[in-house]
């Protein structure tokens, strides 16, 4: 019961980290039907921005988090305006060789000024030995409850931007329908571009939370990228929380998994990723929380 209590624990906080990454791919998918592949390496780029602050600027962590965040949200808005708006959005092949350019131009980039030595990040939260909760003789960090307790923070304000805010109720229309939202006047343009900002936002929120465990190098995003993929079409590529219940499905999953199965260890745990998207498309492709597609015939 210890060992299982504890890989839960570890479970669910990668799962909030991954629940963080999947749901800005979730966003930027809900407004324009596309994955951004570019997005893990967004992230990884605001990161890079929140160490130079934090570390050698010698910035108060949570303040050089928040400062990424505005930067990469900023620079999310700019990518849209000049790289995604020129192309047709019903034409998703152009965009997709831009969204996949741009992993490749931001992850060069990121080394051509930072190199690939990785480098420790400090965490937001109580890292030291003593600080954690015993519960049934496992170990809850607080780092851990940190986490958890900032993706559902997340969850509540996106809740709340999404559902009372005038900018989120015009997101909400224009990933419903763009062409009837064009029609009762909504600049669709600027909404998307918000989209995109948003999640530029979040993505590096989720690459400061996990920066102190996977250090900061331009590789850091893959894996995590490869299982927020998993956790998107787990819980529906349309759904905010489902990206978030799918994201905690993934995190506890592979804890279980490696902990359990002695021959899957940490090499193979990325190939539960791909079981999970391939069993997920093969039985329910809409995802536990997406929305169905219904065709005319």
């Amino acid at each position: 019961m210890e060992l299982f209590l504890q890989r839960l624990f570890d479970g669910l906080t990668n799962g909030a980290v991954y629940a963080a990454i999947a749901l800005a791919l979730v966003l930027i998918y809900k407004a324009t039907t596309l994955i951004n592949f570019a997005q893990g390496e967004m992230a990884m780029f605001g990161t890079f921005i929140a160490y130079v602050l934090a570390v050698e600027q010698s910035w108060p962590v949570w303040i050089s988090i928040l400062a990424a965040m505005i930067i990469s949200a900023g620079a999310g808005a700019v990518i849209e305006r000049t790289l995604i708006r020129p192309f047709d959005p019903s034409n998703h092949l152009p965009i997709v060789i831009v969204t996949l350019g741009l992993f490749l131009l931001i992850n060069a980039f990121a080394g051509i000024i930072w190199k690939y030595d990785p480098r420790a990040f400090p965490s937001p939260f109580p890292t030291e030995v003593e600080h954690f909760l015993e519960i049934g003789g496992a170990r809850l960090r607080y780092e851990s409850i940190g986490i958890i307790g900032t993706l559902l923070a997340i969850l509540g304000v996106l809740f709340i931007l999404l559902n009372k805010t005038k900018i989120g109720l015009a997101f909400r229309a224009v990933s419903s329908n763009l062409e009837s939202s064009e029609l009762v006047g909504i600049h669709v343009g600027r909404t998307l571009q918000f989209g995109w900002a948003l999640a530029a936002a979040i993505g590096t929120l989720g690459g400061g939370l996990v920066a102190n465990s996977t250090f900061v190098e331009p590789n850091m995003m893959f894996r995590l990228l490869i299982f927020s993929f998993a956790a998107a079409a787990l819980g529906g590529l349309d759904s905010p929380v489902g990206s978030v219940v799918g994201g905690m499905i993934v995190g506890l999953v592979q804890s279980l998994l490696v902990g359990y199965i002695s021959f899957i260890g940490s090499e193979l745990s990325l190939a539960t990723a791909f079981v999970v998207i391939l069993v997920v498309l093969l039985v329910k492709p809409a995802g536990l929380f997406g929305t169905a597609r219904v065709e005319r015939v």
